[in-house]
């Protein structure tokens, strides 16, 4: 049996449900006797911080290629810190976003989706990676709190059509997060018993 951890990463944006969701399968993996750590990107260190802080000024100074290099250094630290010590103990990690989000984000601000796969080569491919797919005007209607200066309908409906091209090429599993949450919620369930089935041979239930 392979030790390692499990790595699953939800993407969407915000207003797709991945907050939701994420807590809904973490406990009940936890109910099924796995080990998670719930974790997200930006990370809660120093740079992630100063990126949270950046979005929620909804003032946009940075270029997308500064941004693309600040999520890089985040997501640098949140691999070396977090994510690979979690799964060397064999840890199920859940992450809120990950490299697809910088792909798509500042890949529709016009950065070559080339330059920012280099920068993050060091980062470990998921094991599973969901896209929540919700239209933005959807998603932009469930946010109650203030917009950061990513939530802009046009913006977004870019950031959804790179999200998109991620799933053709097979790099994320797309589920329809505007369905009812018990369907989408068993969607998400049904793709993660094929993943530990695949890892373990069965799914722990």
């Amino acid at each position: 049996m392979d030790k390692r951890g499990v790595f699953i990463v939800f993407e969407g944006i915000d207003g797709s449900g991945k907050s939701t969701h994420i807590k809904i399968l973490a406990d009940e993996l936890r109910r099924r006797g796995h080990n998670v750590l719930q974790t997200s990107e930006p990370s809660k260190d120093r740079i992630g911080n100063f990126i949270r802080r950046y979005a929620e000024r909804n003032d946009r100074r940075l270029t997308p290629e500064t941004e693309a290099l600040l999520f890089a250094a985040d997501r640098f630290e949140h691999v070396k810190k977090v994510l690979k010590p979690a799964l060397r103990r064999g840890r199920t990690v859940i992450s809120d976003r990950y490299i697809y989000s910088t792909l798509a984000y500042q890949g529709a601000g016009g950065v070559s989706l080339d330059w920012i796969r280099e920068m993050n080569r060091f980062a470990p491919k998921p094991d599973l990676a969901i896209l929540l797919d919700i239209l933005p005007e959807f998603g932009l209607q469930r946010v109650e709190r203030k917009k950061t200066v990513f939530e802009v309908s046009d913006y977004l409906r870019k950031v959804r059509e790179i999200y998109l091209r991620l799933v053709e090429q097979g790099e994320l599993k797309r589920i329809d997060a505007d369905k009812p949450k018990t369907l989408v919620q068993g969607e998400v369930l049904a793709l993660v018993e094929e993943l530990l089935e695949k890892r373990t041979g069965k799914t722990g239930s």
